[in-house]
């Protein structure tokens, strides 16, 4: 899905929607409360959100496990394929799999770590202890009651914060802010201070906040000065088409596509047209690039971000992640 525009503001559609809202939270709530985790004998780490959308969840789960790495330990991803057919649990293997079968994000965490895709995300986890996990990282799944977390990162961008703080449908909400906060371990802010009035003061006292932001890959040097045409089909495509502009790309025209949504062969090729005729660059994201077919990827510019930590918040993130690490192998 691609976030719409009302659940920025508080008009009268959200209005209208508060009641169905109020019906969601509480359904979410009930089901929290109420569903039975399953433990596993390895740390489980968390990176989710309160939000419907992109807040930047693949990115952070993806640092997170090289953080694991770095540590000495093997980290295997948990997600639930969005996108794709397959139910799991089973694992990713980037020669068999297409992204119709695992989604995007399986294949963009598959070429980092060995990844399982589960609905059910306890199954999930077991196939992943089977495989000799050290840590499991789920992306995504804070709402799932199913699989006990051990660390609940939650992921919360910066210039959207959680939009107009309304439940879905009237707002991009999974649960109410403040019982989602109150389980979480650490908030992740992400982006540059200077773009919003969130800060890390905007959060309960007691929750670390680690700051972080989106770094352009090194194919950003060469788009300076370059007219682009652009697409993706993420949470908020805005993001990306705001990328292009701050790293001195000239988009003429910008395209926005559902979250996760596959791509049909005539719209690449419309949009491969309009480069062509216009003497300007295709370009989209990575996680847009793995729902292309190969030849569609060599004829298409993929711009490409690393996570980047504030101060000293890379280092207390490995000092939170080793505690757990010990702690859940004390006797």
């Amino acid at each position: 899905m691609q976030a719409p525009a009302f659940w920025q503001g508080d008009g009268l559609l959200a209005h209208f929607l508060s009641p169905f809202g109020r019906l969601y939270g509480a359904v979410t709530a009930w089901r929290l409360a109420k569903s039975r985790s399953w433990r596993a004998p390895v740390p489980v780490v968390c990176v989710g959100n309160l939000v419907a959308g992109g807040a930047g969840k693949t990115p952070v789960a993806i640092a997170v496990a090289q953080k694991i790495r770095s540590l000495g330990l093997q980290p295997v991803f948990l997600a639930r394929g969005y996108g794709g057919k397959v139910h799991g649990p089973r694992q990713v293997v980037l020669e068999r799999d297409e992204v119709g079968h695992v989604g995007d994000e399986g294949l963009l965490l598959a070429a980092q770590a060995p990844t399982i895709i589960a609905h059910r995300r306890a199954d999930g986890a077991r196939l992943a202890v089977a495989l000799g996990a050290h840590v499991i990282v789920m992306d995504d799944g804070y709402q799932d009651p199913s699989l006990e977390k051990d660390i609940a990162l939650v992921v919360v961008d910066r210039t959207y914060g959680f939009g107009n703080n309304r439940l879905l449908p009237a707002g991009p909400l999974r649960e109410s802010v403040g019982r989602g906060l109150a389980r979480a371990s650490a908030i992740v802010l992400i982006g540059e201070p200077y773009r919003s009035d969130i800060s890390a003061k905007s959060f309960p006292s007691q929750l670390p906040v680690f700051q972080a932001y989106f770094v352009p890959g090194p194919e950003s040097a060469l788009l300076a000065g370059q007219r682009v045409v652009a697409f993706a089909g993420i949470g908020r495509p805005e993001k990306f088409f705001s990328t292009l502009r701050a790293i001195g790309a000239l988009p003429i025209a910008c395209y926005s596509f559902a979250d996760h949504r596959p791509y049909t062969v005539r719209e690449i090729q419309r949009i491969l047209d309009e480069s062509l005729k216009s003497q300007a660059i295709p370009i989209t994201t990575a996680k847009d690039a793995v729902r292309l077919s190969p030849e569609q990827r060599e004829k298409i510019v993929v711009l490409t971000v690393t996570l980047a930590w504030h101060n000293n918040d890379e280092r207390s993130l490995e000092t939170v992640l080793a505690q757990v690490n010990r702690q859940h192998l004390a006797p």
